[in-house]
């Protein structure tokens, strides 16, 4: 999978190419070239499913009321 198609995938779906990657790397019937490769996406796999989350994670806030009505952004842990 390129690196250009790979920005367009979901999490979900990125993650589920990686456990393939996994599985396949684990049973060790690719060769030494097709194995550097799958690893190779399933690295850039890695960093796209992690630049997913943070982004995630950025998003998680929630408007908390203040006792004088206002509202406060309060980050989710």
């Amino acid at each position: 999978m390129a690196k250009s198609n790979q920005e367009n995938i979901s999490f979900e779906k990125a993650f589920q190419r990686l456990e393939q990657i996994v599985d396949r790397l684990e049973k060790g019937e690719a060769t030494l070239e097709e194995s550097m490769q799958i690893f190779e996406e399933g690295m850039s796999l890695v960093n796209l499913c992690n630049d997913k989350l943070d982004s995630a994670q950025t998003k998680l806030q929630t408007l908390i009321k203040k006792e004088d009505g206002s509202l406060d952004l309060e980050d989710l842990e």
